[in-house]
C-alpha cells in the first residue's frame, strides 16, 4: 500500500543494503539517546549486521531485521509482526507496512513507547 501521489524509485541490492543499514543505525542511535535521557534500562544489541534486538525493562523484546532478498524490513513486537516494503525515493526514504500502509519508524516509535512505558521517538538519520 502506498499513497497514490507518491513516486517510488526502484532500488538495487546495494542501495537496499545502504538504506537498511541507515534505518538500523537510526534506530540504535535514537534508542540509546532515549535510554540515556529517560533511564529506560534498554538493551539494544546488533546481531550479524542486519538484526537489532531491543530488550526492555519488562523483558519484552522488539526485533528489527532487514530481509535483503525481499527488500523489506521486518519488525516483531508485542503487538505482532510487520513487514515494511520500500516505498520512497533516495532523497525521501520511506518504508511502509505491506498490510496497513503505516510508516516504519512511526510504528516502531509507538511499539517501543508501549513496551517502555514512556514516549520514544525514532527518526531517520540524514546522511
Amino acid at each position: 500500500m502506498k499513497p497514490s501521489n507518491l513516486t517510488v524509485e526502484t532500488i538495487d541490492d546495494k542501495q537496499f543494503h545502504q538504506l537498511g543499514s541507515n534505518v538500523l543505525q537510526s534506530i540504535e542511535v535514537a534508542l540509546e539517546a532515549a535510554d540515556d535521557a529517560l533511564d529506560l534500562d534498554l538493551d539494544v544489541e546488533r546481531q550479524g549486521g542486519n538484526v537489532i534486538n531491543i530488550r526492555f525493562r519488562d523483558r519484552s523484546v522488539i526485533v528489527v531485521n532487514t530481509q535483503p532478498p525481499l527488500h523489506e524490513i521486518w519488525v516483531a513486537a508485542k503487538s505482532g509482526g510487520y513487514h515494511y516494503r520500500w516505498a520512497g525515493t533516495l532523497a525521501t526514504p520511506l518504508w511502509l507496512d505491506t498490510k496497513t500502509g503505516r510508516e516504519l519508524l512511526t510504528d516502531l516509535s509507538e511499539f517501543a513507547s508501549a513496551q517502555a512505558g514512556q514516549a520514544i521517538a525514532i527518526s531517520l538519520l540524514h546522511k
